[in-house]
């Protein structure tokens, strides 16, 4: 390979820089596509037949959330500084707050959310009413938007805290 082909640590840093931007507006876009698939379960709750809108909004909430997972890999296993230090010395990383929120807690919530959304897609596919696809949406997608707003790092956690973009 070519020297000036061989990834430097300044590249690596503007991919993460630009990935963890992506990272970020994505969090909105999988909050509203979310809260959008919630409030139709809800609203189906009270009888309204399951419409392709119901379904349209789970699927991009699904789709959202499969990017951002996939984002999240790509900064976890290759370009983030910070996953490198916990993965260097995990046990250490255990011992730190921020480490061990980013190395295990919020991977970990963000796949049980990626999970809970797709099993919850696959119940209403195979649901026999309208009023069952509503209930199991309105479960799955619940569970996985409290996992969601668990899992994101806000301004306002102390030691956590990002910006909101």
């Amino acid at each position: 390979m070519p020297l000036e082909k061989i990834p430097t640590q300044k590249n690596n840093n503007i991919m993460n820089s630009t990935l963890l931007i992506i990272h970020s507006l994505l969090r909105w876009i999988i909050l509203l596509t979310g809260i959008w698939a919630f409030i139709r379960a809800l609203q189906g709750i009270n009888g309204k037949p399951y419409t392709a809108a119901d379904n349209k909004a789970s699927l991009f909430f699904s789709i959202s959330l499969d990017i951002q997972f996939l984002v999240g890999l790509i900064m976890y296993f290759v370009t983030s500084p910070l996953m490198q230090t916990a993965r260097a010395d995990f046990g250490a990383a255990m011992k730190d707050g921020v480490l061990r929120f980013f190395a295990v807690e919020h991977t970990f919530m963000a796949f049980i959310a990626l999970v809970l959304v797709h099993i919850g897609r696959s119940k209403v596919k195979k649901a026999g009413t309208d009023a069952q696809k509503h209930k199991f949406a309105l479960i799955f997608f619940g569970i996985a938007l409290l996992l969601i707003l668990a899992l994101i790092p806000w301004p306002f956690r102390a030691a956590l805290g990002r910006g909101w973009f």
